[in-house]
């Protein structure tokens, strides 16, 4: 054990170690064994990373999504990946001064300067049509706040507050600089392709106000984030009296953005920006879950098996 007692974070967890810290709990609930033994079932997060945990032969109730605790236990490898089997686990009291915010994994921009940056591209955008149509999405995305919490999967990638934003703005980013080379592109349809992609999740998924994904609504397990967002963006272009061919290519854009059908897409990009759109998307993704898994790995040594990069084993260089 290293440090001070229970000063360790998710990023310290190594297999065969014993840990102690302070973690908040991401997802909670009761699962049972093939034989029907209850346990806990957790996944708990800090700034430095989330870990699946489970306290077998539990019987208590299992601790509120939200709250912080005080986790002592051993990482563990199952099937490839790290684990934390607990030991014990008691919820933060008022005199330890454990704010759950204080844990919340955040994008490395602010929520308002990344959200000032996708609002400036849209306003930029020279088509009226599709800067009627982004500005009315981006709207809606804005109520309650909504889009400056939202993280951009429940665990896959960018799953932090503030998330889907940092998604979007580094695949504007990319995206321009692409486009600074194939100059055919149309610049307007690929940004708003961008900016437009993933709005669905906001109705796919449950989320807190700290960023934190709970599970999936009725509209997200019913229908799903990508053909929410078509039906989003057919209903914004009849409120904004937007031209049906620009409303038309940017729908296929977010209908192909995941690229095949086996991702969830149901037809392929065909159109040049889609494909830009596809390959944005699925890099920004890639790189992000990467780097996340190279974060506490010593150069010279691979990280665990990422489930999301088909259980590859990431190297750090020296």
């Amino acid at each position: 054990m290293q440090g001070e007692p229970y000063s360790q974070t998710v990023s310290d967890i190594r297999p065969n170690v014993r840990f102690e810290g302070w973690l908040l709990v991401k997802e909670s609930g009761m699962r049972a064994t093939a034989n029907g033994k209850k346990f806990l079932d957790v996944s708990l997060v800090d700034r430095t990373g989330a870990v699946p945990a489970k306290w077998w032969d539990y019987s208590g109730e299992p601790p509120a999504v939200g709250t912080v605790v005080r986790v002592r236990g051993l990482g563990n490898e199952y099937n490839g990946h790290l684990q934390l089997r607990i030991d014990s686990l008691s919820p933060a009291r008022p005199e330890d001064g454990k704010a759950p915010a204080d844990f919340i994994p955040v994008a490395p921009e602010t929520p308002e300067s990344m959200l000032a940056e996708v609002r400036a591209t849209a306003d930029s955008l020279r088509d009226d049509s599709l800067r009627a149509i982004v500005g009315k999405l981006l709207d809606r995305a804005c109520e309650g706040g909504r889009l400056l919490t939202a993280p951009a999967a429940k665990s896959m990638h960018h799953a932090t507050l503030g998330g889907l934003l940092h998604h979007t703005v580094t695949m504007l980013r990319a995206s321009r600089a692409l486009a600074e080379i194939y100059r055919y592109l149309d610049k307007d349809l690929l940004f708003a392709g961008v900016i437009a992609h993933d709005l669905g999740k906001l109705d796919e998924m449950n989320t807190s106000s700290l960023g934190l994904v709970d599970g999936y609504t009725v509209d997200g397990r019913l229908v799903g984030h990508i053909v929410r967002g078509v039906v989003n963006v057919e209903r914004a272009a009849a409120e904004t009296g937007a031209d049906r061919e620009k409303a038309l290519l940017l729908q296929h854009l977010v209908l192909s953005h995941h690229g095949e059908a086996e991702f969830g897409s149901p037809v392929p990009p065909k159109i040049p920006e889609a494909e830009v759109l596809s390959f944005v998307d699925r890099l920004d993704a890639k790189l992000y879950q990467m780097v996340a898994a190279l974060k506490g790995v010593k150069p010279g040594e691979f990280s665990p098996p990422v489930w999301g990069l088909d259980h590859a084993e990431i190297y750090k260089a020296r």
